[in-house]
């Protein structure tokens, strides 16, 4: 059963990447562009289609990834995006009786003795576990001083059977197709696909450890002990093992149920802004951040109304938002954070040097970058698109994008840029924050809240900055005392002819001289084994003519392929 899951998950990749390749890459080449734009949404359509299809059967990993991809409307097309949305609530719930079976194994006990009561149906059904709703007998105090037992309402999050195995299997197939997209130069280039996988299984196999979940719960409870409007349940550790977990029954409204949002008379903007504040201060204070806050876990809990001045009249419904399931978090590490922190005063205060200097401290730009090339386009960027909301971004006219590609071409052809492995769940944890805020407010505009910041990040610096100028002065100082010595140094190279230099944009106008040269040559080798096979057909030899003409057919696939000049 594992080898055939294996098999399917491989053959569906490679069946998408064998689209892609002809649809997109090879088809362009042949001078037929426009076909392939004419009939793309309806491709990716049906792949979203087949993949939500192959999701729900499966299971495990799957879903994980479908939902992630769902989140990006920022991002994504609504090909994509509207065919996977399902997948927040079209997970299949296990069989109760297989559910048991692992809940009892790991309490030691029947669900009766443990529970006051549990509920046989399900509240909802994970990717990797699914969720019961169950009431436990606590001791309280009556008003009179006696001790009484009371009900406490809470949620049973139990793992589902055999999800190790599954886990690993699934993680094989991806495996399989990394290393396919590792094959890919460009690709190869900007992300190391094997140590990314690393990263995911890493995270994964702790998502599947409850014990670690719940104290990573407390965590995030204790960072926000200080701030009422965001709620974190509570672990119930004497009914918590490593495949059962107990906690707290917080309920709320689901996130993306912006018609229950609206009705309940909250704004939608201020949930964007309220979500996005929380992951400010996760990333740039805390450091330790929810890796996953796709909508089955964030809810927006409604409090009661209260009287505006003791009036008659009401004020907006005070509400709280609830973050659930701590499986995957992320730490940043300080030096990290610190880049971070550049990175987001060097975009709310438009400075571009301070943007690719965050950019190489996280080491976001490939060896030999043209760093000029990248600021001017930055600031380009800026003039453009800074200040826009989403809305007005996605409304953008195609003829200023092509603009900016053809201004800077020399830099889309390159992309400098490669993939973090520190960041990998940052970036995707920010790129699902970011679809989930345009969903709530479509006109959500990130700059607004991204310049203040930036601003207040500022001030902390400025403020702790006054012993910097003097580290500053020090470090100036000594650089005055040795720079004779650097002086002569390079003298002394020159005279021996050993001075080098580094020029970023002639070497890259070598190395397009060289990929010239090359298509040059395999152009004089395709047109040879072609009339070469067509004069051994014309002396009646076919099988000779048969070898040159699959020659000429390879030859000729390489000039497709290969990256253009």
């Amino acid at each position: 059963m594992l080898g055939a899951r294996y098999r399917r998950i491989v053959f569906f990749f490679a069946r998408i990447l064998a689209g892609v390749v002809f649809w997109d890459l090879i088809l362009p080449r042949l001078g037929l562009r426009k076909l392939s734009r004419q009939n793309r949404p309806e491709r990716l359509r049906r792949a979203a289609v087949q993949y939500r299809a192959m999701a729900i059967q499966l299971g495990g990993v799957l879903i994980k990834v479908g939902q992630f991809l769902s989140s990006r409307v920022d991002v994504l097309p609504r090909e994509i995006t509207g065919e996977l949305a399902g997948l927040q609530d079209e997970v299949p719930p296990e069989r109760f009786e297989d559910i048991r079976a692992v809940a009892e194994a790991d309490l030691g006990m029947p669900l009766e003795e443990k529970y006051r009561q549990f509920d046989v149906a399900p509240l909802a059904a994970a990717s990797l576990g699914q969720v019961h709703r169950a009431c436990l007998a606590v001791h309280g105090v009556d008003p009179a001083g006696e001790e009484v037992l009371e009900t406490l309402n809470v949620v049973v999050k139990v793992q589902r059977p055999n999800i190790q195995a599954l886990i690993a299997t699934d993680l094989a197939a991806l495996r399989t197709v990394g290393e396919w997209l590792r094959r890919y130069p460009p690709i190869r280039k900007r992300a190391n696909v094997p140590a990314l996988l690393a990263e995911f299984t890493r995270t994964l196999y702790e998502e599947v450890d409850y014990l670690a979940e719940g104290r990573n719960a407390e965590t995030f409870a204790a960072n926000f002990k200080g701030q009422p409007n965001i709620r974190v349940p509570r672990i119930i550790w004497t009914h918590t093992t490593p495949h059962v977990l107990t906690l707290e029954d917080v309920g709320g409204i689901k996130i993306t149920d912006y018609e229950a949002i609206s009705q309940a008379g909250i704004d939608r903007g201020e949930v964007a802004r309220r979500l996005l504040d929380t992951y400010l201060k996760q990333i740039f204070e805390d450091g330790f951040f929810h890796a996953d806050p796709h909508p089955g876990n964030l809810f927006v809990m409604p409090l009661p109304k209260a009287p505006a001045d003791g009036g008659a009249s009401e004020v907006h419904l005070p509400w709280k938002l609830t973050f659930v399931d701590f499986g995957m978090v992320g730490r940043i590490p300080p030096e990290t954070r610190l880049a971070m922190r550049e990175l987001i005063i060097g975009v709310g205060t438009r400075d571009t040097g301070r943007v690719i200097r965050a950019y190489q401290m996280l080491g976001m730009l490939l060896p030999g970058a043209d760093l000029k090339l990248i600021e001017e386009a930055m600031g380009t960027m800026f003039d453009y698109f800074w200040g826009k909301s989403m809305t007005e971004l996605q409304m953008v006219d195609v003829k200023e994008m092509h603009q900016f590609a053809h201004q800077f071409s020399d830099l889309v052809y390159d992309m400098p840029f490669q993939i973090p492995q520190d960041i990998i769940f940052l970036g995707r944890a920010v790129g699902i924050l970011s679809g989930m805020c345009t969903g709530l407010d479509p006109g959500f505009n990130l700059w607004e809240y991204l310049t203040p910041y930036a601003g207040k990040l500022l001030a902390e610096e400025t403020a702790a900055g006054k012993g910097a100028w003097l580290d500053e002065l020090g470090g100036l100082a000594r650089k005055l005392v040795a720079l004779p010595g650097r002086a002569d140094a390079m003298l002394t190279k020159i005279e021996r002819g050993d001075l080098v230099t580094r020029d970023p944009q002639l070497a890259e106008q070598v190395r397009r001289l060289e990929r010239a040269v090359l298509k040059a040559a395999g152009s004089v080798v395709f047109a040879a084994l072609l009339f070469g096979g067509i004069q051994f057909y014309l002396a009646a030899l076919a099988l000779p003519a048969g070898i040159l003409w699959v020659g000429a057919a390879l030859s000729l696939l390489w000039l497709l392929l290969s990256r253009p000049r």
